[in-house]
């Protein structure tokens, strides 16, 4: 498991300690699933740490807000994982499931999704190789560059419009570790990828440190958006939908989130590099 080789078992339970202290009530959901709660909720997902991950310590950041907020509702949460697209296709249509997370909003997801409040916040970045040299400073300036993306990702209106229009040369990975390592054997000039998810590729097994100084980001090409869960399109999604902003209104999600990204940051600096 990605996290357990990156910090240890022992930093690991820490964390996971740290976080029941931290929010008691929106930890135990995890702890205690099998007796607190009478009913379980399925949601699909794609392995996406630091975000949703059975290999972090309550799933990730947005499993953790997300499990506490069911638990209001007297349901501990199961996440299945399944590559992006089969995500997609269970999460929305498989009775199986609620629904699909972590899942960045847009106009066109809006016709398949009844969309939770916020589970999370995310930050785009663009990553790019030192010795390289910066790509540009806006994304008109990065028309004749190879950019690798991971298929079936939202990246923003504005960049995914000036895709649509072939004003950008994009190509699709299979996912976020796969075009990290096409950027380092320079096979993309440049690869669009979240700034946590990066960090934590970076800090994990089958990247070095030697890898992680090559590295280079240009901030500020994208806005910050959130994440969500994508309940299914039907009156009973709906339904659930409005049960689950309802519940989120008494659960801190932002201290929630804040405290996460802080314990996960110690977990990182404090784990062994590879060489």
């Amino acid at each position: 498991m990605r996290f357990l080789r990156t910090v240890g078992l022992p930093c690991c339970l820490c964390f996971y300690s740290s976080l029941a202290v931290a929010h008691g009530q929106a930890a135990s959901s995890i702890a205690t699933a099998g007796p607190a709660a009478s009913r379980t909720v399925r949601l699909a997902a794609e392995d996406w740490p630091p975000f949703i991950s059975r290999s972090l310590p309550a799933d990730g950041m947005s499993g953790a807000m997300v499990s506490a907020i069911f638990e209001r509702l007297g349901y501990a949460v199961k996440y299945e994982y399944f590559p992006w697209k089969r995500a997609m296709q269970f999460g929305l249509g498989s009775p199986r499931y609620a629904g699909l997370l972590a899942v960045w909003r847009t106009p066109e997801r809006e016709k398949l999704c009844h969309f939770s409040v916020p589970i999370g916040n995310t930050q785009g970045v663009l990553a790019y190789l030192k010795e390289d040299g910066a790509p540009g400073a806006t994304l008109a300036e990065l028309g004749k560059l190879r950019i690798g993306t991971v298929a079936g990702y939202s990246n923003g209106e504005q960049f995914d419009g000036m895709v649509a229009r072939g004003q950008l040369r994009t190509e699709e990975g299979l996912n976020d570790a796969t075009n990290l390592r096409k950027l380092l054997i320079k096979r993309y000039r440049v690869i669009v990828i979240e700034r946590h998810v990066l960090q934590q590729l970076l800090m994990g097994r089958g990247f070095s440190k030697a890898d992680r100084d090559r590295i280079a980001v240009v901030d500020t090409l994208f806005k910050e958006r959130s994440v969500h869960v994508c309940f299914q399109r039907s009156a009973e999604g709906a339904a659930q939908q409005k049960r689950f902003n309802e519940a989120a209104r008494d659960v801190d999600t932002a201290r929630l989130e804040r405290d996460y990204w802080k314990r996960l940051d110690q977990s990182l600096a404090a784990a062994p590099a590879e060489p």
